[in-house]
């Protein structure tokens, strides 16, 4: 394998260099992890029944949006089995062949990460749900009449599997999984506590009023709450008197563009789209994507359930469409009238 290229396994010590600051703030154990009390008293209770059996755990599956602590809680899993923790992703393994290879090289108790599960090819699907339950793969050498097919035994291990559409998954595969539990949204009072945790982390002193500022504009997510933090301590030092308090908060989120609703630049052309050039919609998902310049799969993952929870979207059979709570947000007046006419644009 060349630099260029990208292995489709990593382990939880070679994280990327760009994501160090925010490995650094993940909490180290159930004990310390912020929020989802109903998923970490049952993942609690699962870890401790296979450690009293002297068992590996279960498959588990975490399911919910990007950024409520998938991850985190893999890495944990691990921390609380004192099992090495080998991480990979759904779009990296694009054959059976990869998959083999990683689950031929997993030690007895090793816990597998598989980020964006939903994503596996149809082949590697296959052959993962009959490793998962009978700990075995087969391995077809050969082509055409002549192929063999050789089954390798495998070591009991754990994988845990994460996904943002839990729905796009196989029956079949999702039953392999011995716990599945849903992340939720954090409330404002959850997302004040990890931010203060964070702070500690980063040896900086936050103020009550700057941790209630930027919980607010965090969009109900632990990764968003931490990227503000950081972004609010660069302003302060920079710009400001080194005090994170509420002027620095409200200063530094005014320079990166997110409102107080937490609405950020795209958010905003999604909605300005919807408002503007589609006259409030419904339009078709793709359609929208276009006319933002993003993927349909970011408008559909990333943004699209924010502005919904929030009330400033509207999925129709039709299409999407805004809200009324869009066009107050962006000062612009809806069209009215029995048959609807162009809204005024007004400014932001």
């Amino acid at each position: 394998m060349t630099d260029a290229e990208e292995s489709p396994v990593t382990s939880a010590e070679s994280m990327p260099p760009e994501r160090t600051a925010e490995a650094a703030l993940r909490p180290s154990g159930l004990d310390e992890f912020v929020g989802q009390q109903v998923v970490r008293d049952q993942l609690s209770l699962v870890l401790d029944a296979a450690s009293a059996r002297g068992r590996t755990p279960e498959h588990v599956l975490l399911s919910g949006p990007p950024g409520l602590g998938k991850t985190t809680l893999a890495m944990i899993i691990a921390a609380e089995l004192s099992a090495p923790l080998r991480i990979t992703s759904g779009p990296a393994i694009q054959h059976a062949g990869d998959l083999a290879a990683i689950l031929s090289s997993l030690d007895e108790g090793e816990v597998l990460f598989i980020d964006e599960i939903h994503r596996l090819a149809r082949p590697a699907e296959e052959m993962l749900y009959i490793a998962m339950e009978d700990f075995r793969v087969d391995v077809v050498v050969g082509k055409g009449v002549g192929a063999t097919s050789i089954p390798l035994d495998l070591p009991p291990f754990t994988v845990v599997g994460a996904t943002t559409r839990a729905g796009l998954l196989p029956a079949p595969l999702r039953d392999r999984f011995g716990f599945i539990g849903h992340l939720d949204f954090y409330s404002p009072q959850e997302l004040r506590e990890v931010v203060h945790r964070s702070a500690e982390r980063l040896e900086v002193a936050l103020e009550e009023a700057a941790s209630v500022e930027i919980a607010s504009r965090s969009r109900g997510t632990p990764r968003i709450a931490n990227r503000l933090l950081r972004r609010v301590r660069d302003w302060a030092q920079v710009r400001g008197s080194g005090r994170l308090d509420l002027g620095a908060a409200k200063e530094a989120l005014l320079v990166y563009e997110v409102d107080e609703r937490g609405l950020d630049r795209l958010d905003r052309a999604v909605l300005s789209a919807l408002c503007g050039r589609f006259s409030g919609g419904p339009v078709g998902l793709s359609t929208l994507a276009v006319a933002v310049g993003e993927e349909t799969e970011t408008v559909e993952t990333m943004i699209e359930p924010y502005l919904v929870r929030e009330g400033f979207l509207l999925r129709t059979p039709r299409g999407r469409a805004a809200a009324p709570a869009a066009w107050t947000h962006l000062g612009l007046a809806p069209p009215d009238g029995p048959e609807g006419s162009a809204p005024m644009l007004g400014r932001f």
